[in-house]
């Protein structure tokens, strides 16, 4: 029998033994869509000084949207370049526009309410992806989401990181886990056709594997949609390059990283949709950890020590 055969998780077409975000999207959309990742424009508090300046320690000048679009040109604009990339490797006839950048709730209702519907307006945008923070989240700009939640598909991407308050404040994300949980439940209460992912990250500053595991545990009692999982990477010019640059600051090595992806897909529920299992950075601003580049051969390890374990997600929901 071959892998795919031996597959014991339901929702899975392949030999991966968790929920792809591909075999999400073939399953609702019939087909492939590609995601095409936009910069609006956005800023976040954490940097123009309503809850802290600097940014996040490992985010760079592009707020997490390094490989998104020109924020000088129109929404439309993006979508046509970001169409014309990844039709060289895709069908594009069917995509999800992706805002990435900064904190893409973060904006007057008009301003907001103007960029998404310049993207669906475009021809062949079944979606919508929206990254921001569960404490931007005003009650005007959440009647508006709930809207569109009953026009398009709509997942709503959190960024937690940690569930560890000393974490938080250590990387300048200014919010607790409280003010999370409390920005995920004004989301639900709006409307259940909102989907909700969560953004963690392995490896950050004073984290053991106890707490990065502990994050996994709080992130699958709140039950999301789609979870995304990164691996913490220094860029050139962060607050965390020069942590790492003085000896301060130490990332994961590869094996480990694979362990602890694979002992989290265990944790999570089986329903949920696994967005990413890591992250990379720009070549150019990239300092460590270099295996990070090879995203592939990292994913196919991560596969095969799943099924060594003869385990798959949530075996130990």
């Amino acid at each position: 029998m071959t892998q795919t055969e031996q597959n014991p998780f339901p929702f899975s077409d392949s030999n991966k033994r968790y929920y792809t975000y591909d075999y999400y999207l073939r399953r609702r959309f019939g087909g492939k869509c590609a995601k095409l990742p936009l910069d609006a424009g956005f800023t976040c508090p954490n940097i123009d000084g309503k809850c802290g300046r600097g940014g996040c320690i490992y985010c760079s000048d592009r707020g997490s949207g390094d490989f998104a679009g020109d924020a000088r040109h129109s929404i439309r604009e993006q979508i046509a370049e970001q169409k014309a990339v990844f039709s060289k490797k895709w069908d594009v006839s069917r995509c999800i526009a992706y805002f990435q950048a900064h904190t893409n709730t973060y904006a007057p209702i008009e301003v907001l309410k103007a960029c998404f519907e310049e993207a669906l307006a475009e021809e062949g945008i079944v979606g919508l992806n929206i990254a921001t923070r569960a404490d931007c989240l005003p009650d005007d700009v959440v009647d508006y989401l709930a809207q569109l939640a009953n026009r398009t598909a709509l997942t709503v991407e959190l960024g937690l990181q940690s569930s560890n308050d000393e974490t938080a404040a250590r990387i300048n994300r200014g919010h607790d886990f409280t003010a999370f949980c409390a920005g995920v439940e004004k989301l639900r209460r709006a409307s259940d056709r909102i989907g909700i992912g969560v953004h963690i990250i392995f490896g950050l500053p004073g984290e053991d594997d106890q707490d990065m595991m502990q994050t996994v545990r709080d992130v699958a009692a709140l039950r999301p949609d789609m979870v995304k999982i990164h691996l913490l990477h220094v860029l050139r010019g962060t607050a965390l390059a020069k942590l790492y640059e003085s000896g301060a600051y130490e990332p994961l090595d590869r094996e480990r990283y694979i362990r602890l992806v694979a002992d989290a897909l265990e944790l999570l529920p089986p329903e949920t949709v696994i967005g990413r299992l890591t992250g990379d950075g720009k070549a150019d601003d990239l300092l460590a950890p270099l295996w990070s580049r090879k995203k592939t051969t990292v994913i196919n390890d991560i596969d095969k020590l799943l099924f060594s374990r003869r385990s798959y997600q949530g075996m130990r929901f």
